[in-house]
């Protein structure tokens, strides 16, 4: 296990060292203790490592991440694993706003709550939620998996597209063209296994699936209200 200590060695040089690990590095192993709220720690990972975060992070941790598992050992800020491509993010706290945001690929777990558009824009990312989520969570999400263990707040889903969203509790309202949709047994399927990759106990059989009615796909002017 390597130690990177945030009070001495601060942003940069943490990032520098863990952006600048060889794919192939056998130091597998890290742990950024004094994190100290700070933001964009442990962006742009490319080796397949593994990063605890021992402490609270800012806006943006583990943002652009690609094959690294980074988890995060207290709440994070904005924009947590924004742009991430690949690999796991987990968040044993709650998480602030845009969780996920414009998210490609790979896993992000929150244990705790997740704020306001949780998932927003997000084109292929896998989401798990333990508890809640705020407003507008999945605006425009094109592609992926939201699985919401708690309630979710106003506006679930507003302009979807083709992401998939599983909700356990209550909806406050739909967004724009979101609609329930029939849960399959395929559905439950791939619901089950997100819900065992995040290691979150929850029955699949208990969510309902929310996703894109295709009316706002183009312009019409008969729709013009909902837009």
């Amino acid at each position: 296990m390597n130690s990177l200590d945030f009070s001495t060695l601060g942003l940069r040089a943490i990032n520098q060292k863990l952006q600048s690990l060889d794919p192939g590095t056998n130091e597998r192993e890290w742990t950024i203790t004094n994190p100290m709220g700070q933001h964009a720690i442990a962006c742009g990972l490319t080796a397949p490592i593994s990063v605890t975060v021992d402490g609270h992070a800012g806006f943006y941790c583990a943002g652009m991440n690609q094959n690294a598992e980074v988890t995060i050992n207290g709440h994070a800020g904005v924009g947590v694993a924004e742009n991430m491509m690949s690999g796991i993010v987990r968040i044993k706290g709650n998480a602030s706003q845009a969780a996920g945001a414009t998210a490609h690929g790979g896993l992000l777990i929150i244990e705790g709550d997740a704020s306001s558009r949780c998932g927003i824009s997000m084109k292929g990312i896998d989401i798990v939620v333990g508890g809640s989520v705020g407003h507008m969570s999945g605006f425009m999400a094109q592609l992926g998996h939201m699985v919401i263990c708690g309630d979710a707040g106003e506006a679930l889903g507003d302009s979807i597209y083709e992401a998939k969203l599983f909700v356990a509790g209550s909806v406050e309202s739909l967004g724009a063209d979101c609609i329930e949709k029939e849960m399959t047994a395929e559905h439950e399927k791939t619901l089950a296994d997100l819900l065992e990759k995040a290691q979150i106990n929850k029955d699949a059989k208990l969510f309902r699936r929310y996703g894109s009615a295709r009316t706002l796909y183009n312009f019409d002017i008969d729709q013009a209200d909902a837009y």
